[in-house]
């Protein structure tokens, strides 16, 4: 199963369609192709599945999901956290 975590926008490219996010701390390109023109903005806070923005969500729900991944985050040991990141980077519809 994939999880979108809620990221950040920090920066936008508008002739490529492109996006930066800031997932975490980690930083990663997505891009804009799915949303209508101009309705992201920097500072939103945004889902990705397979490298594409796919909607946008509040501040509040980003903090309130992104509380609980820290949790979720400070319960596993670094082999579980390091295979987590792996798959996410790799993720792909299983179902």
């Amino acid at each position: 199963m994939c999880l979108s975590i809620p990221s950040k926008v920090v920066s936008i490219d508008e002739d490529k369609q492109m996006c930066t996010v800031d997932t975490m701390g980690v930083s990663r390109d997505a891009s804009l192709a799915m949303m209508a023109e101009g309705d992201v903005k920097i500072g939103d806070f945004v889902l990705i599945h397979i490298g594409f923005v796919m909607n946008k969500i509040s501040a509040e729900e980003a903090e309130a999901s992104l509380e609980t991944y820290r949790e979720i985050i400070a319960m596993m040991d670094e082999e579980e956290l390091r295979r987590t990141i792996e798959e996410d980077d790799s993720c792909v519809d299983r179902t």
